[in-house]
């Protein structure tokens, strides 16, 4: 299971949601199967709708390539 705040603490150059995004799709890659909301990515650029942005960047980087 991956945790937002955890991707944040291994990855401090992480400035912007965008970069955070990255992050997400990558732990996805890497066989994570659960995204765990613990905490509110407290970045200039985050979205009002930040989980579900998460998710999708999640769920999308994990689907099979075709």
């Amino acid at each position: 299971m991956a945790y937002v705040s955890e991707l944040m603490i291994a990855h401090p150059e992480a400035k912007s949601f965008a970069e955070l995004e990255q992050f997400v799709a990558q732990a996805a890659r890497d066989g994570e199967i659960h995204l765990y909301m613990d905490v509110k990515p407290e970045y200039p650029d985050t979205p009002q709708k930040w989980e579900v942005r998460l998710e999708q960047v999640f769920y999308m980087a994990e689907a099979p390539r075709k």
